[in-house]
C-alpha cells in the first residue's frame, strides 16, 4: 500500500483492475488520488464510449440528480385527490390543483421540480451605513434599528417558505396558460359518483354540506343539473329514514352565486333571489337549505356565508363545493381563507375551465375537525364555450360588469352575437320588440335582414363575427342549427324573456305581444327559455350593421388592403385568390376591447 501510494495512476494501472478498485467502498470520497485515479482510467484512458457511460452510472463517487431519489409517478392517473387521508400520505398532491404529483416525466400531469435550497444569506447583503457618519446618533441606536429590521424581516410572513405547487399551476399562476394543453387530456373524466356521489348517498357518516357553486352571469349553463337531482333524491330517501327513529345522514345544500358583481347594480337582491330560487327549483334543486348571493373579488356576502356553513356543518362535517368548470369555487375558497385570516392553501384560480384537476382537502377554514374540499368542476359538454380554443375563450369570458346592448328591430331581422348565435324575429303581432344583449363587450354583434344571413355566415363568420376564429375553426365547432320558439309578453317597458345559450350569454325580449323566434346556434349547445332575469334594457338604441370594436375594425382593415392589392394586381395582368389572400391575415386580436357606437 505505501508503494501504491507512491505511484502515478498511469503506473499502477498496470498492476490493479479497475473493477476491483470500483467495487471497493471509499470513506472519504474527497480522496484526490483515489478520485483522480479512477477518473483518470475510466475517461482519459478509455477509448470506448462505452466504458465512459457504465463510469457514470456505476461509478461509487456518482451523485443521482434529484429527479432519481424522489417520488415516482403515480401508477395510474386519477382525480381522488386527497380527499381521504389514509391514501393521501403514501403521494403528494398539488396543493393547487389536487393532482398527484411527480418529478419523473414533464408530459404527465403533475410534473414539479423542487426548488433547491438557498443559503438565507444568498441575497447580496444591503449597506445601511449613511454617507457620513453624524455623531448626534448613538452607535447603540444604530444597532437597535438595524436588529429591528432584521427581526421584521424575519418574521415577515410573506418571505416564508411557499409551498411547491405543479408546473401547470405554476403556469397558470405567473402567465395565465397550460404550457402544455395536451396534457390536460392524459387525465381521466372526474367521476362524480364515484368520489364525492356515494359519500352523499351513504345513511352513515359524518354530516355533509353540499356548497353548489353557480355563476351568475351563466347561470343555467353553470348550474349542476346531476348534483341537485342526486342530493334531493338523498334528501327524501334519508329524511324518511331519519323520522322512522333509524340512522340517516340528510344533506344540507346551500346555494352560492357568484360573481353578482358582475350583474348592474340596479338589479334588486331580493328580486334576484327569488328569480334564483326559481331557476333553481326547475333544475332539480327542491331542498334548498339557503341561498347566498356573493362576490369573491368585492367581499360581498361571505361573512353570512361562511356563519351558515359553520352553523350547518357542525364540528365534524365535510363541506363540499361543488359546480361546473370555470364557476368560481376556488376564487370563493381563497375569499373565505383571506376572510377568515387563517392559514389557508392559496388554491389556483384561473379564468381556464378545469383549472381544479383533483379533490382538495382545505385547511384552516373551518372550526373543530370540520373539513372543506375543492371538487374538480363538473365538465357541462353543452356548453360552447368548453368547443373554443384558449384565445376564443377570453372573447367570451366575462370579467367585467356587463353592459346591455339593444337593438329595435321588426320582423324579419335578425341579430348575431359573434359568430356563435343569432335570433330571427319570424313573425310577430306587434310592431316593433326590443332585443338586448347580455354577453361579454369584446363579442361583436351585427343586425341586418334575416334574408341576408346565409352570406353573413360565409362572408363574415371567423372574420368580422369573431370567434370562431379563422374560417377553418366555423366547421370544427359542430353543425349550424336552427331552433323554433314561440314566446309572448305583456310590457314594452322591461324584458318579459330571456333567451340563453350556456356559456355564452342570452337574448332579453321585450314585447307586448306575441312572437315566433328562430334561434341558431351548435349543434349540441343548450338553449334557454326562461324568465327575464335583469329587466331594464339599455337607454340608447344600437344602430343596424356592426358594433363598432377593434375586431371589426382590423379585419376590415384588412378587407381594405385585400381590394387594394387585387386591384393593382388586375392593373398588372395578375390574378389572386381572395379568399386565401385573406385567411392570411388571420387570427386577429382576440384580447381587443370592443364598445358600440
Amino acid at each position: 500500500m505505501m508503494l501504491a501510494r507512491k505511484l502515478s495512476p498511469r503506473v499502477l494501472r498496470r498492476f490493479v483492475p479497475v473493477s476491483s478498485i470500483a467495487s471497493l467502498p471509499i470513506k472519504n470520497p474527497s480522496s484526490a488520488h483515489l478520485s483522480n485515479f479512477v477518473f483518470s482510467e475510466k475517461i482519459l484512458y478509455s477509448n470506448s464510449a462505452e466504458s465512459r457511460t457504465n463510469f457514470f452510472f456505476f461509478h461509487p463517487l456518482h451523485r443521482p440528480f434529484s429527479s432519481e431519489t424522489k417520488s415516482s409517478p403515480p401508477k395510474s392517473l386519477n382525480r381522488d385527490g386527497n380527499y381521504d387521508e389514509t391514501a393521501s400520505r403514501n403521494q403528494l398532491i398539488c396543493p393547487g390543483c389536487g393532482v398527484y404529483m411527480q418529478d419523473t416525466d414533464p408530459k404527465l400531469p403533475g410534473y414539479f421540480i423542487e426548488p433547491s435550497a438557498k443559503d438565507p444569506d444568498y441575497r447580496s447583503p444591503i449597506d445601511r451605513r449613511p454617507v457620513a457618519e453624524e455623531t448626534e446618533i448613538s452607535n447603540s441606536l444604530k444597532i437597535g434599528i438595524l436588529k429591528e429590521l432584521v427581526e421584521a424581516e424575519n418574521t415577515n410572513p410573506s418571505l416564508k417558505e411557499k409551498p411547491v405547487v405543479c408546473a401547470r399551476c405554476h403556469g397558470l399562476r405567473h402567465y395565465g396558460k397550460v404550457k402544455d394543453a395536451t396534457v390536460e387530456n392524459l387525465l381521466p373524466d372526474f367521476d362524480f359518483d364515484h368520489t364525492i356521489g356515494r359519500k352523499l348517498a351513504t345513511t352513515t357518516g359524518t354530516r355533509s354540506v353540499v356548497l353548489m357553486v353557480v355563476d351568475a352571469a351563466d347561470f343555467d349553463g353553470s348550474f349542476p343539473r346531476k348534483v341537485a337531482k342526486l342530493v334531493s333524491a338523498t334528501i327524501d330517501e334519508n329524511s324518511a329514514a331519519w323520522k322512522q327513529g333509524k340512522s340517516g345522514n340528510v344533506p344540507r345544500v346551500v346555494l352560492v352565486v357568484t360573481k353578482i358583481d358582475l350583474l348592474p347594480p340596479s338589479l334588486s337582491p331580493t328580486r334576484l333571489e327569488h328569480w334564483v330560487r326559481q331557476r333553481a327549483r326547475e333544475g332539480g334543486a327542491n331542498k334548498l337549505t339557503s341561498v347566498h348571493l356573493v362576490s369573491a373579488v368585492r367581499d360581498w356576502g361571505l361573512k353570512n356565508l361562511i356563519d351558515d356553513v359553520c352553523e350547518l356543518v357542525g364540528a365534524r362535517g365535510n363541506v363540499w363545493a361543488i359546480g361546473a368548470q370555470n364557476a368560481g369555487k376556488s376564487t370563493l375558497i381563497n375569499a373565505i381563507g383571506k376572510h377568515i385570516g387563517g392559514k389557508v392553501t392559496h388554491l389556483t384560480e384561473a379564468p381556464v375551465p378545469g383549472t381544479t384537476l383533483g379533490i382538495i382537502r382545505v385547511e384552516g377554514v373551518l372550526p373543530g375537525l370540520a373539513k372543506l374540499f375543492d371538487t374538480p368542476g363538473l365538465l357541462n359538454p353543452h356548453q360552447i364555450s368548453t368547443r373554443l380554443t384558449r384565445e376564443e375563450q377570453k372573447l367570451v369570458h366575462v370579467s367585467k360588469e356587463l353592459k346591455p346592448r339593444t337593438y329595435r328591430v321588426k320582423a324579419g331581422h335578425s341579430v348575431h352575437i359573434a359568430g356563435l348565435m343569432r335570433l330571427d324575429i319570424e313573425e310577430a303581432s306587434v310592431d316593433s320588440i326590443y332585443l338586448t344583449v347580455w354577453a361579454s363587450p369584446h363579442l361583436p354583434l351585427h343586425m341586418g335582414r334575416t334574408e341576408n344571413a346565409s352570406t353573413m355566415l360565409e362572408d363574415h363568420f371567423g372574420r368580422q363575427l369573431q370567434p370562431p376564429i379563422g374560417e377553418k375553426r366555423i366547421e370544427e365547432l359542430g353543425k349550424w342549427m336552427r331552433r323554433e320558439f314561440r314566446i309572448c309578453g305583456n310590457s314594452w317597458d322591461v324584458n318579459s324573456v330571456d333567451v340563453a345559450a350556456a356559456g355564452l350569454g342570452w337574448f332579453a325580449v321585450g314585447l307586448k305581444g306575441e312572437a315566433s323566434l328562430g334561434v341558431w346556434t351548435y349543434d349540441g349547445v343548450d338553449i334557454t327559455i326562461r324568465n327575464s332575469l335583469i329587466p331594464h334594457r339599455a337607454q340608447y338604441f344600437e344602430v343596424a350593421g356592426f358594433t363598432v370594436s377593434k375586431i371589426v375594425s382590423k379585419a376590415d382593415q384588412n378587407l381594405n388592403k385585400l381590394h387594394r392589392s387585387k386591384k393593382q394586381k388586375q392593373k398588372s395582368g395578375q390574378q389572386s385568390d381572395p379568399k386565401q389572400a385573406f385567411s392570411d391575415q388571420l387570427p386577429f386580436t382576440a384580447n381587443a376591447d370592443a364598445s358600440s357606437c
